[in-house]
């Protein structure tokens, strides 16, 4: 028999309970580091971290998709903007998610502070580490929310009530974050040999997508009343610095930024590391697309995230290989002969499953309509760029849902150039701005060795050239630039949840969702009441719920 007194068994630390002063030896903030790492993929649905359903579904570049509008209906209120409200559950859950990596970063800067480097001799190399890394939590909480509240390491949890989401201006905001990137820029150096670890050229790159979105400034209403040069040419230098390194550049063909065998790439910068097999009880699998996957028997769920049509057209090119800027929308392209038939960029079919043509590049996986959850209400387009083949060794069902282990690109390099061109032409240098949009086009009409049938044979008449000033378009001058480079964006990086946030940052996300409210509610009755509200709808209103854990101290975005 064993007997123990009551004192002995009071004394005892229960095993599985970390206790605080536990979580200070070199090892364990090492530990903690990496935990600050792992809150980029902390997700599941509704409240992704993922920005798709922010930035697309809110854009005019895809249907919410799944189960008719009311499956995963908070998404729905997201894409038709007219009903939307403060108390929306995903989006508390998105602020959540958001200051629960900033608590992570916060304990673990706080332990890193109080550790010598003599005890740990990584330990600058990790506060800009994490410091870039809460960064990032902040600039997306900002892009969403535009007036959130600032905490950092050296703020005693119970001043936490004390912070309001106004106490820093939008300007200041943007300074607070600029100032960690700098920070973890002017602190980091060369890649390593550790995956997805921080290194100098990712802050510079962050750094350069930060001041980007500050130079658009705005008024309290969320209108863009200037643009500051001063960050704009720090913009240009920035992407300068990281092109001159030589670590990265354009892949020969588009397909490989969107395939597992070929991530980590000299295009991907900065990427969400997903893995398999790996100790944990599913791996840490891309969940943002989990439930982006068809309705066959491959795969299982649940169809959400569909390419709108408006998106689809915007493919069609002239019989120049150029953008048809204003009637691309007359028309709808939908079958394997209208991509035939009609000249089109092949980034289409690089971003959008098209039933009767191969899925991800498998000549013998043929996308059908039946594929798709619910095609009466959203369509019988899906969205390719997040998903994989169901034989891919990184592919894994998690019942009823599935993902894969392929990275998710937070920065690439296409997107990087992309900014660089549009700091020229705001600056007012757009012809230094074409050579590098035309680099972006010329990879895009190289990028068609993948779109092949099962005879070997296009499945697209793609046809997608650069632009030649005087020859194949009108003179290079600042308004047709600008309208070249959004246009370059869009097709580029369509469904990665990037186009509402350009459009906020252009000033023009409420004239442009509106537009597309017009035509494509013809296309799909549900849209039929759905309006932008300009001034209010460039940003989500702050959850009603942190507003009452405040204690009215946050207060609430124009026009909420």
């Amino acid at each position: 028999m064993f007997i123990t007194s009551c004192d002995d068994f009071l004394n005892d630390k229960p095993k599985g309970a970390v206790f605080d002063e536990q979580l200070n030896t070199p090892e364990n903030i090492e530990k903690m580091v990496i935990s600050v790492y792992s809150a980029l993929g902390n997700e599941w649905f509704p409240y992704y971290i993922s920005l798709w359903p922010y930035g697309d579904l809110r854009s005019g570049d895809s249907y919410k998709g799944g189960a008719g509008t009311g499956d995963v209906g908070d998404w729905n209120l997201f894409e038709t903007f007219v009903y939307m409200r403060d108390n929306v559950g995903a989006i508390d859950g998105r602020w959540y998610q958001g200051y629960k990596a900033i608590s992570r970063a916060n304990n673990a800067l706080a332990r890193l502070n109080n550790i010598t480097s003599s005890e740990l001799p990584t330990r600058d190399i990790r506060i800009a580490e994490v410091r870039f890394l809460r960064a990032h939590f902040y600039f997306e909480l900002k892009i969403l929310f535009k007036h959130i509240p600032y905490i950092d390491e050296t703020v005693p949890t119970e001043e936490y009530v004390n912070i309001s989401n106004v106490e820093l201006t939008d300007k200041e905001g943007w300074a607070y974050i600029i100032g960690e990137f700098r920070h973890a820029a002017e602190s980091l150096g060369e890649p390593s040999d550790e995956l997805g670890r921080i290194n100098k050229w990712m802050a510079k790159a962050y750094l350069a997508k930060a001041l980007l979105y500050a130079a658009y400034e705005q008024d309290e209403k969320n209108n863009v009343v200037s643009i500051n040069r001063e960050k704009l040419n720090e913009v240009i230098s920035l992407i300068d610095e990281v092109i001159a390194s030589g670590k990265y550049g354009l892949s020969n063909d588009f397909a490989y930024n969107f395939l597992w065998a070929n991530q980590n790439g000299k295009e991907s910068i900065f990427a969400i590391q997903h893995s398999l097999s790996d100790g944990t009880e599913f791996g840490r699998l891309d969940f943002g697309a989990m439930l982006n996957y068809p309705m066959n028997s491959e795969y299982g769920c649940c169809g959400f995230h569909s390419p709108s049509q408006n998106l689809v057209n915007a493919y069609k090119t002239d019989e120049n290989g150029l953008p048809l800027f204003d009637t691309f929308n007359h028309t709808s392209i939908s079958t394997p002969a209208d991509m035939l038939n009609n000249n089109i960029d092949p980034r289409l079919l690089h971003s959008v499953a098209i039933p009767g043509l191969p899925y991800k590049y498998d000549p013998g996986f043929v996308f059908h309509e039946t594929w798709t959850r619910q095609p009466e209400t959203y369509g019988a387009y899906m969205s390719l760029k997040e998903v994989e083949l169901p034989d891919c060794p990184c592919f894994q069902k998690v019942l009823p849902f599935m993902s894969s282990a392929k990275n998710r690109d937070l920065i690439r390099y296409d997107d990087l150039i992309l900014w660089k061109a549009e700091a020229l032409i705001e600056v007012g240098r757009e012809t230094e701005a074409l050579p590098v949009i035309n680099s972006i086009r010329k990879r895009a009409s190289n990028s068609t060795g993948f779109l092949v049938d099962a005879n070997g044979k296009a499945t697209g008449k793609f046809n997608v050239v650069e632009y030649k000033p005087g020859e194949n378009c009108p003179a290079w001058d600042k308004a047709f630039a600008i309208t070249a480079l959004r246009w370059e964006r869009r097709l580029e990086l369509a469904l990665e949840g990037v186009r509402y946030f350009d459009l906020v940052r252009w000033g023009i996300a409420a004239e442009t969702v509106n537009e597309y409210f017009t035509a494509e509610k013809s296309r799909r009755t549900y849209l039929n009441e759905a309006k932008c509200t300009k001034n209010r709808d460039e940003y989500f209103p702050i959850p009603k719920a942190q507003i009452d854990f405040s204690k009215k101290l946050y207060q609430q975005n124009y026009g909420w």
